[in-house]
């Protein structure tokens, strides 16, 4: 099955990390995710960018609307998700223990089973390792 592992978090936080604790996040984060990737089981992992540089594109009477932000009134807000191929429920939460565990501060993890409708290619030249 697979699963969404979306990261929810504080991004006034994560965004003020100084490049020794982003460095030592990730580094704990990727002692997490390489026995998934190294199985097999571990699919695409992305963060996203502040909501601040969101835009939104909401349905409107007429023709939608383009907003800037996601005007989302919570504290904590997507961050970026992972995408995980295991054979249960069990498997994602334990997967989300772990990265709970290395990740500094309050966060949450919302894991939801997904299917793929279209599979596509994506060729990003700002992938980062």
């Amino acid at each position: 099955m697979l699963y969404a592992i979306l990261c929810y978090a504080h991004e006034e936080t994560v965004f003020a990390w100084s490049k020794e604790e982003e460095d030592s996040v990730m580094a704990k984060l990727i002692e997490v995710q390489t026995p998934y990737a190294q199985a097999g089981k571990l699919g695409p992992v992305g963060r996203l960018m502040p909501t601040t540089a969101a835009t939104t594109v909401r349905k409107g009477k007429e023709e939608p609307l383009v907003l800037d932000g996601p005007f989302a009134e919570t504290k904590e807000v997507l961050l970026g998700f992972y995408t995980l191929d295991v054979e249960t429920l069990e498997e994602a939460v334990a997967f989300s223990k772990a990265l709970s565990a290395v990740n500094p501060g309050s966060s949450s993890y919302e894991i939801r089973p997904f299917y793929v409708f279209h599979p596509g290619e994506i060729k990003n030249s700002e992938t980062k390792t």
